[in-house]
């Protein structure tokens, strides 16, 4: 028996998030094969030509969408002030398709390209990656095993040590380029926790410009407070000259504490691929975490837990399975706008000095 032809994926982009992530996991997903790259610049266009030799090419999202009939699956990884009129325009043309974090600027946004997916029996799915970090996995694994008992208080922090400015649309002031660190890390760490612990009910937030010349928060902290009692304290930094844990997760029956990043990301950005046949995803052992109580880690407290291996090609192979099947998408839209009510929430917390109460959504 014969195996299906290959899904036909064209990627807009081929910046960090388009040549690191998005094409070359598609690359490594079976069923998948990158068909089409949108970019003007020619040194990009030369970088995915030597990684991919068969790739073919389209100068604007407009060229490819004059052939998008051609394409099974489109992948946006352009700047975020892109992302809504791009995934408007290939939805209606009946083209599935994944957009990078953060999907929207606003939840309304996210809700109303969710609803235009439905209408039109497309699928849409947002690139949240990092519920796919060994160590977010491994603390799920906990969490199913119930070791720290009832999670009281989950600690979240994505920090970094970047006291430069680098320019760029990522560290603009302008509105319509949904820069900032709450718009960038921020999307992944409530992803993250709103995964683990369900729906947050309170936001509060602090965001500080703590870098000369910058536009937009560098440094932030949200705190949450989840339906199920929960709190989640996430930090997102790019000042932090000391970094802190990764996670810190306490329970009524012990606590888990992990340092250091899930290595998958660097390994990309080295040219190593998940279908290289070596390990993927794994760290050593004295980066694992632990867990105990009434212990502390540094001084060799508590038990070391395994990290499970991280695992992002199991976004892209999902997308597949749900294009194939008519399946659930790994990430929702409607689960990127819950993300966004909170992020808008903490926006607007950080701008007030007030907490936002945020009301249930269907």
């Amino acid at each position: 028996m014969s195996s299906p032809s290959p899904l036909r994926v064209g990627l807009i982009g081929y910046g960090l998030a388009g040549s690191v992530f998005h094409a070359p996991l598609v690359a490594a997903t079976e069923g998948l094969v990158l068909d089409t790259v949108v970019t003007a610049n020619e040194e990009r266009r030369a970088q995915a030509r030597a990684e991919f030799p068969d790739v073919r090419f389209a100068g604007s999202p407009e060229e490819l969408f004059d052939r998008a009939a051609e394409l099974d699956l489109l992948v946006i990884a352009s700047p975020n002030k892109t992302h809504v009129p791009l995934a408007t325009t290939a939805l209606e043309a009946g083209l599935a398709t994944v957009v990078d974090k953060p999907l929207a600027a606003t939840a309304a946004e996210a809700r109303a390209l969710a609803a235009l997916a439905e209408s039109r029996g497309t699928l849409l799915s947002v690139f949240q990656n990092r519920r796919w970090d060994n160590d977010f996995l491994t603390v799920r694994s906990l969490l199913a095993t119930g070791e720290l008992g009832e999670v009281q208080r989950f600690e979240s922090r994505y920090e970094r040590w970047r006291p430069q400015l680098k320019g760029g649309w990522r560290e603009s002031g302008a509105p319509e380029e949904v820069g900032g660190l709450l718009y960038d890390l921020g999307s992944h760490v409530v992803d993250q926790a709103l995964t683990l612990f369900g729906p947050a009910v309170r936001v509060y937030a602090e965001t500080d410009m703590r870098r000369p010349g910058s536009e937009t928060d560098d440094d932030t902290f949200l705190a949450l407070t989840h339906a199920n009692g929960v709190r989640s304290h996430l930090y997102v930094s790019a000042t932090t000259a000391q970094l802190g844990p990764r996670f810190r997760v306490l329970g009524s029956s012990a606590g888990y504490v992990k340092y250091g990043l899930d290595p998958q990301e660097g390994a990309l950005r080295e040219g190593r691929r998940p279908q290289d046949g070596t390990p993927w995803g794994l760290e050593p052992e004295h980066l694992w975490g632990r867990i105990g109580s009434g212990e502390s880690p540094l001084t060799g407290g508590g038990r070391p837990v395994p990290t499970l291996p991280g695992d992002y090609p199991a976004y892209y192979a999902a997308v597949a399975e749900a294009l194939r099947t008519g399946g659930t998408p790994p990430v929702s839209a409607y689960e990127a706008a819950a993300c966004l009510d909170v992020l808008e929430a903490a926006r607007h917390s950080a701008a007030t000095g007030t907490t936002v109460d945020l009301k249930p959504t269907a």
